[in-house]
């Protein structure tokens, strides 16, 4: 069965990358079909294998021999692993419904950030009243946790962009909010932590190698879907940890 959910994950994180690179564009997600971003040739079916095409093409178009971005099999690769451990993790439980679209929505955020510095608000208003309807189906312990998570999540990252005077994007408050609907405000709490500890280190080693510039902006998103992955599975375990200390 976790090879079955490795599968789908692989298929799914293929069309999260379309939805991630699309919707910023307000691009329709059916038509056209999948093709080169570069010079626009349909792609065949050999082309749309998730992560062995990459590689079988050596990571360039096999019409015109643009380089591709490594992103899109990391993607593929992502979601079929974390859709995997999910079911070894959670089982068949209602709580695995909630993990896979926590992931779902977590890695189209990560694409859409990624390439256009933007959380697209459609991919955020599809997502919240499914979580709104998962925590009305399975409420969080304390069962005010996942509501505190949210107000919590908005209220926080809007006083960081406050404070900062625009330092925090408006997609990631209102994603924050929508995190904490399934994470709780400890959860929340945690994520903020991490991503900025990721973000950090990241940022840091880029600006040592040369790869961004003193006070360019880049996308908190993708730090955001790291730690929020990182809490869905282990975040339970740290905490406990943390309070031990």
């Amino acid at each position: 069965m976790a090879i079955l959910f490795f599968i789908f994950g692989l298929i799914m994180g293929s069309f999260f990358n379309v939805v991630g690179l699309r919707i910023p564009k307000k691009q329709s997600i059916v038509r056209p079909g999948s093709h080169c971003t570069f010079c626009q040739t349909p792609l065949k079916p050999v082309d749309l294998i998730p992560v062995l095409s990459y590689f079988i093409t050596l990571g360039k178009c096999r019409y015109c021999s643009q380089k591709l971005t490594i992103i899109y099999p990391t993607i593929e690769l992502v979601t079929g692993i974390s859709y995997a451990y999910a079911y070894i993790v959670f089982g068949w439980a209602p709580a695995l419904i909630g993990s896979l679209l926590f992931i779902s929505l977590l890695l189209i955020v990560f694409v859409s950030d990624l390439f256009y510095m933007i959380i697209p608000d459609i991919i955020l208003l599809f997502f919240a009243p499914i979580f709104v309807l998962y925590r009305l189906w399975q409420p969080a312990e304390p069962w005010f946790g996942a509501w505190a998570g949210a107000a919590l999540g908005f209220g926080l990252l809007l006083l960081i962009a406050v404070i900062s005077k625009g330092g925090m994007g408006g997609g990631d408050i209102k994603l924050f909010a929508v995190i904490g609907l399934m994470v709780g405000w400890k959860g929340v709490l945690l994520i903020l932590f991490l991503a900025s500890l990721i973000g950090s280190i990241i940022g840091l080693c880029l600006f040592l190698l040369k790869k961004v510039k003193r006070r360019q902006h880049i996308p908190f998103g993708p730090f955001i879907v790291s730690a929020a992955l990182i809490v869905l599975f282990w975040g339970e375990p740290i905490l406990e940890w943390y309070f031990r200390l």
